[in-house]
């Protein structure tokens, strides 16, 4: 009876063990079925008719389909327009952002200089400050310099590095063995060729995880475009959806249709990119 109460045991932990797992994924599916649903009414709400948007009760699946709302959204809000505006802001601020953090988190992690900590201290500290403190300033600094309005103050601010990600970055860099950068200083490499050759490609990780940051920030940015933009003929995506809304608010279809085309291409993008996104945080912080 013993022997029969001691291959029980196991059995009995592996049950549980499997109850738990499938616990954890119906969890797991609910809450994705919940975030999802707003973005399943937004893709069903483009294919309707605006009277059936607002049938009560509500229907998933359209009665009526119309496909070609998709066609009215794009001549009707000036789409392409719009949307080459916001993939120009866009490149150039994330590489911007690429460039600038981690030429900024090498100094800060591989290369010894006098103030090193205490300036990567003062740079971390900058993160308490929120981005509205410093609105008004920068929009007064770049007024004065003629820069406003215009691209500018969108996406120079982006080579001169952010306090986040030279955290990222320089965290990653750490955990890279010192002996790599002395074996190619004593053949005689420069600190540029060390950067290029040896680090940028054992960083890959965190350097996709900062460029679907800044692109997923600068792709849904409706702050920045608002205050420095003043032609409509420059707005981005986000600005020209919330001035089509504001003189065709009735027109609920097309702006569901506009809607759905701004924002698939960032989940098409993170869905690709998602293993190396998630490598690239998790394994950041590893090595203070």
């Amino acid at each position: 009876m013993t022997d029969t109460m001691i291959s029980r045991g196991p059995v009995r932990s592996r049950r549980s063990r499997i109850l738990s797992q499938v616990g954890a994924h119906a969890v797991l599916v609910l809450m994705s079925i919940i975030f999802m649903l707003p973005f399943l009414w937004m893709i069903s709400s483009s294919l309707k008719p605006n009277a059936e948007i607002f049938r009560q009760p509500p229907t998933l699946f359209p009665e009526e389909w119309r496909p070609y709302n998709y066609v009215e959204a794009i001549k009707s809000i000036n789409f392409f327009g719009y949307l080459i505006n916001t993939i120009r802001y866009s490149f150039f601020a994330t590489l911007g952002a690429v460039l600038s953090n981690s030429f900024i988190s090498y100094g800060f992690a591989r290369v010894r200089w006098p103030g090193r900590e205490i300036l990567f201290y003062i740079t971390i500290a900058t993160m308490m400050l929120p981005g509205i403190v410093t609105a008004i300033p920068m929009f007064v600094f770049f007024n004065r310099i003629g820069w406003v309005p215009s691209i500018k103050p969108l996406v120079v601010p982006a080579y001169f590095g952010g306090a986040f990600y030279i955290f990222m970055l320089r965290q990653f860099m750490l955990t890279l063995p010192q002996e790599l950068d002395d074996a190619a200083r004593i053949d005689g490499c420069s600190e540029l060729g060390i950067f290029s050759r040896i680090v940028v490609p054992l960083i890959k990780p965190p350097i996709i995880a900062i460029t679907l940051f800044t692109l997923l920030g600068t792709w849904n940015d409706f702050v920045g475009p608002l205050i420095y933009l003043r032609d409509p003929r420059h707005y981005t995506l986000s600005v020209g959806l919330q001035l089509y809304f504001t003189q065709h608010g009735a027109e609920w279809s097309y702006l569901m249709a506009a809607g759905t085309l701004f924002t698939l291409p960032m989940i098409i993008l993170f869905f690709f990119a998602q293993r190396i996104f998630i490598e690239g945080i998790t394994l950041t912080g590893i090595k203070g």
